[in-house]
Protein backbone atom coordinates (compact mmCIF):
# COMPACT_ATOMS: atom_id res chain seq x y z
CA UNK A 1 0.00 0.00 0.00
CA UNK A 2 1.29 3.15 -1.16
CA UNK A 3 2.07 5.66 1.90
CA UNK A 4 -0.31 8.93 2.32
CA UNK A 5 0.97 11.53 1.01
CA UNK A 6 -1.84 13.55 -0.04
CA UNK A 7 -4.86 15.44 1.40
CA UNK A 8 -7.77 16.35 -0.69
CA UNK A 9 -10.86 19.19 1.13
CA UNK A 10 -14.12 18.99 -0.47
CA UNK A 11 -15.99 22.82 0.15
CA UNK A 12 -19.35 21.50 -0.31
CA UNK A 13 -22.65 23.66 0.32
CA UNK A 14 -25.95 22.74 -0.44
CA UNK A 15 -24.75 19.60 -2.60
CA UNK A 16 -27.11 17.22 -2.21
CA UNK A 17 -27.20 16.33 -5.85
CA UNK A 18 -23.64 16.32 -6.76
CA UNK A 19 -21.63 15.21 -3.25
CA UNK A 20 -22.11 11.13 -4.06
CA UNK A 21 -20.39 11.92 -7.24
CA UNK A 22 -17.99 13.75 -6.50
CA UNK A 23 -16.42 11.31 -4.19
CA UNK A 24 -17.31 8.25 -6.44
CA UNK A 25 -14.74 9.80 -9.00
CA UNK A 26 -11.73 9.81 -6.86
CA UNK A 27 -10.16 6.71 -7.98
CA UNK A 28 -8.77 4.21 -5.71
CA UNK A 29 -5.24 4.19 -6.31
CA UNK A 30 -6.02 8.24 -5.26
CA UNK A 31 -8.02 6.44 -1.78
CA UNK A 32 -5.20 4.79 -0.47
CA UNK A 33 -2.56 7.48 -0.51
CA UNK A 34 -5.19 10.31 0.97
CA UNK A 35 -7.06 11.56 3.60
CA UNK A 36 -10.62 12.98 2.70
CA UNK A 37 -12.41 16.02 4.45
CA UNK A 38 -15.85 17.14 2.96
CA UNK A 39 -16.32 21.03 4.79
CA UNK A 40 -19.98 21.74 4.48
CA UNK A 41 -20.23 25.66 4.47
CA UNK A 42 -23.88 25.21 6.82
CA UNK A 43 -26.38 23.31 4.21
CA UNK A 44 -29.63 23.73 4.49
CA UNK A 45 -30.05 20.62 2.54
CA UNK A 46 -29.17 16.80 2.29
CA UNK A 47 -25.41 17.45 2.04
CA UNK A 48 -24.99 15.70 5.24
CA UNK A 49 -27.11 12.80 4.73
CA UNK A 50 -26.10 12.50 1.30
CA UNK A 51 -22.33 12.25 2.80
CA UNK A 52 -23.25 9.51 6.07
CA UNK A 53 -24.55 7.44 3.34
CA UNK A 54 -21.72 7.70 0.68
CA UNK A 55 -19.34 6.63 4.00
CA UNK A 56 -21.43 4.17 5.09
CA UNK A 57 -20.96 2.25 1.82
CA UNK A 58 -17.51 2.48 1.66
CA UNK A 59 -14.56 0.66 2.76
CA UNK A 60 -12.50 4.09 2.95
CA UNK A 61 -14.30 5.16 6.36
CA UNK A 62 -11.18 5.45 8.35
CA UNK A 63 -9.93 8.21 5.67
CA UNK A 64 -13.39 10.11 5.39
CA UNK A 65 -14.26 12.45 7.73
CA UNK A 66 -17.22 14.88 7.58
CA UNK A 67 -16.86 18.78 8.90
CA UNK A 68 -19.42 21.74 9.61
CA UNK A 69 -19.43 25.07 9.92
CA UNK A 70 -23.10 25.20 11.53
CA UNK A 71 -23.89 28.72 9.37
CA UNK A 72 -22.54 29.47 6.53
CA UNK A 73 -18.87 31.25 6.12
CA UNK A 74 -17.84 31.61 3.09
CA UNK A 75 -15.63 30.14 0.55
CA UNK A 76 -12.28 31.71 1.90
CA UNK A 77 -13.16 30.60 5.14
CA UNK A 78 -13.90 26.66 3.89
CA UNK A 79 -10.41 27.10 2.01
CA UNK A 80 -8.73 28.29 4.98
CA UNK A 81 -10.15 25.37 7.12
CA UNK A 82 -8.83 23.24 4.51
CA UNK A 83 -5.86 24.13 3.97
CA UNK A 84 -5.06 24.11 7.84
CA UNK A 85 -6.33 20.92 8.07
CA UNK A 86 -4.04 19.28 5.54
CA UNK A 87 -1.21 21.34 6.87
CA UNK A 88 -1.82 19.73 10.13
CA UNK A 89 -2.36 16.41 8.56
CA UNK A 90 1.04 15.90 7.86
CA UNK A 91 0.90 14.88 3.84
CA UNK A 92 2.88 16.34 0.70
CA UNK A 93 -0.05 17.75 -1.13
CA UNK A 94 -3.35 19.32 -0.70
CA UNK A 95 -5.48 19.17 -3.33
CA UNK A 96 -9.39 21.48 -3.22
CA UNK A 97 -12.05 19.15 -5.02
CA UNK A 98 -15.56 21.18 -5.35
CA UNK A 99 -18.49 19.42 -3.96
CA UNK A 100 -20.38 20.60 -7.05
CA UNK A 101 -19.17 18.42 -9.65
CA UNK A 102 -17.25 20.58 -11.59
CA UNK A 103 -14.31 19.25 -11.47
CA UNK A 104 -12.64 16.12 -12.36
CA UNK A 105 -11.88 14.08 -9.37
CA UNK A 106 -10.80 11.39 -11.33
CA UNK A 107 -7.77 13.04 -12.23
CA UNK A 108 -6.28 13.92 -8.83
CA UNK A 109 -3.64 10.63 -9.39
CA UNK A 110 -2.36 12.57 -12.58
CA UNK A 111 -2.34 16.26 -10.85
CA UNK A 112 -0.39 14.39 -7.84
CA UNK A 113 2.21 12.61 -10.40
CA UNK A 114 2.65 16.10 -12.01
CA UNK A 115 3.54 17.81 -8.69
CA UNK A 116 6.40 15.59 -7.85
CA UNK A 117 7.57 15.09 -11.81
CA UNK A 118 8.32 19.13 -11.49
CA UNK A 119 8.36 19.57 -7.54
CA UNK A 120 5.72 22.44 -7.93
CA UNK A 121 4.34 24.53 -5.30
CA UNK A 122 1.24 24.53 -6.95
CA UNK A 123 -0.77 23.50 -10.06
CA UNK A 124 -4.11 24.33 -11.12
CA UNK A 125 -6.38 22.63 -13.73
CA UNK A 126 -7.43 24.58 -16.90
CA UNK A 127 -10.75 24.55 -18.49
CA UNK A 128 -9.16 27.50 -21.29
CA UNK A 129 -6.27 25.47 -22.37
CA UNK A 130 -8.36 23.48 -24.71
CA UNK A 131 -9.74 25.97 -27.47
CA UNK A 132 -13.80 25.54 -27.24
CA UNK A 133 -13.74 23.21 -24.36
CA UNK A 134 -15.28 25.69 -21.74
CA UNK A 135 -18.37 26.12 -23.85
CA UNK A 136 -18.76 22.85 -24.84
CA UNK A 137 -18.54 22.02 -21.04
CA UNK A 138 -21.38 24.52 -20.29
CA UNK A 139 -19.81 27.03 -19.24
CA UNK A 140 -22.04 30.69 -19.51
CA UNK A 141 -21.20 32.75 -21.76
CA UNK A 142 -20.41 35.83 -19.19
CA UNK A 143 -18.31 33.82 -16.98
CA UNK A 144 -16.05 32.84 -20.35
CA UNK A 145 -16.09 36.53 -21.65
CA UNK A 146 -14.91 38.02 -18.13
CA UNK A 147 -12.78 35.28 -17.17
CA UNK A 148 -10.32 35.35 -20.49
CA UNK A 149 -10.55 39.40 -19.96
CA UNK A 150 -9.93 38.92 -16.31
CA UNK A 151 -6.74 36.63 -16.71
CA UNK A 152 -5.16 38.34 -19.98
CA UNK A 153 -5.60 41.58 -17.29
CA UNK A 154 -3.76 39.23 -14.49
CA UNK A 155 -0.82 37.91 -16.89
CA UNK A 156 0.02 41.50 -17.48
CA UNK A 157 1.00 41.88 -13.74
CA UNK A 158 2.25 38.33 -12.90
CA UNK A 159 5.39 36.68 -14.37
CA UNK A 160 3.97 33.07 -14.67
CA UNK A 161 1.63 33.47 -17.32
CA UNK A 162 -1.93 31.02 -16.95
CA UNK A 163 -4.78 30.43 -19.29
CA UNK A 164 -7.23 30.02 -16.54
CA UNK A 165 -6.58 32.09 -13.03
CA UNK A 166 -9.97 31.37 -11.62
CA UNK A 167 -10.58 27.46 -11.78
CA UNK A 168 -10.73 26.10 -8.30
CA UNK A 169 -9.50 22.86 -9.07
CA UNK A 170 -6.26 23.34 -7.57
CA UNK A 171 -3.03 21.35 -5.63
CA UNK A 172 -0.27 22.38 -3.52
CA UNK A 173 2.62 21.30 -1.74
CA UNK A 174 2.75 21.89 1.68
CA UNK A 175 5.79 23.46 1.85
CA UNK A 176 4.53 26.27 0.27
CA UNK A 177 1.15 26.15 2.28
CA UNK A 178 3.06 26.82 5.56
CA UNK A 179 4.98 30.21 4.16
CA UNK A 180 1.64 31.61 4.23
CA UNK A 181 -0.27 33.31 6.81
CA UNK A 182 -3.82 31.59 6.16
CA UNK A 183 -5.78 34.25 8.81
CA UNK A 184 -4.16 37.14 6.22
CA UNK A 185 -6.52 35.09 3.63
CA UNK A 186 -9.68 36.63 1.62
CA UNK A 187 -12.69 35.11 2.95
CA UNK A 188 -14.09 35.18 -0.60
CA UNK A 189 -13.85 33.43 -3.47
CA UNK A 190 -10.78 35.58 -4.34
CA UNK A 191 -8.50 33.42 -1.85
CA UNK A 192 -7.38 30.85 -5.04
CA UNK A 193 -5.91 33.79 -7.02
CA UNK A 194 -4.69 35.48 -3.72
CA UNK A 195 -3.06 32.11 -2.93
CA UNK A 196 -1.59 32.24 -6.68
CA UNK A 197 -0.42 35.47 -6.74
CA UNK A 198 1.97 34.65 -3.54
CA UNK A 199 3.67 31.80 -5.14
CA UNK A 200 3.83 34.02 -7.75
CA UNK A 201 5.62 36.94 -6.29
CA UNK A 202 7.95 34.64 -4.58
CA UNK A 203 9.14 32.92 -8.04
CA UNK A 204 7.90 29.14 -7.02
CA UNK A 205 7.14 27.16 -9.59
CA UNK A 206 3.45 26.52 -10.85
CA UNK A 207 1.89 25.08 -13.83
CA UNK A 208 -1.17 23.94 -14.60
CA UNK A 209 -3.19 21.05 -16.35
CA UNK A 210 -5.93 20.85 -19.16
CA UNK A 211 -9.33 19.76 -17.39
CA UNK A 212 -12.94 19.32 -18.93
CA UNK A 213 -15.91 21.92 -17.61
CA UNK A 214 -18.61 20.29 -16.22
CA UNK A 215 -21.38 22.76 -15.86
CA UNK A 216 -24.77 21.26 -14.92
CA UNK A 217 -28.02 23.57 -13.67
CA UNK A 218 -26.15 24.47 -9.90
CA UNK A 219 -26.81 27.00 -8.46
CA UNK A 220 -23.27 29.65 -8.15
CA UNK A 221 -22.94 31.52 -5.32
CA UNK A 222 -20.39 33.89 -6.95
CA UNK A 223 -21.52 37.54 -7.09
CA UNK A 224 -19.34 38.02 -10.77
CA UNK A 225 -19.35 41.64 -10.20
CA UNK A 226 -17.95 42.68 -6.65
CA UNK A 227 -15.63 39.29 -7.49
CA UNK A 228 -14.45 41.33 -10.48
CA UNK A 229 -13.21 43.69 -8.42
CA UNK A 230 -11.47 42.23 -5.67
CA UNK A 231 -9.30 40.29 -8.62
CA UNK A 232 -8.64 43.77 -10.25
CA UNK A 233 -7.67 45.06 -6.89
CA UNK A 234 -5.51 42.45 -6.28
CA UNK A 235 -3.87 43.30 -9.82
CA UNK A 236 -3.40 46.91 -9.15
CA UNK A 237 -1.17 45.78 -5.59
CA UNK A 238 0.52 43.68 -7.29
CA UNK A 239 1.40 46.38 -10.11
CA UNK A 240 2.74 48.51 -7.05
CA UNK A 241 4.66 45.78 -5.12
Amino acid sequence: MPPIDSFIFIPAYNVEKTLEKTLGSIRPAVWKRSRVLVIDDGSTDKTQEVFEKFREQTHEKNILRYFRFEKNQGYGAVVKKGLAEGIASGAKYVACLHGDGQYPGEQLGEFFAAMTIHDLALLQGSRMAIEGEAAEGGMPLHKRIGGTILTAIENLAFSQPLTDRHSGFLVYSTAFLKTLNLDKLSRSFDIDLEIISKADSSGLPMAELPIPTHYGDEKSHLNVFTYGLRVLWLVVRRFFA
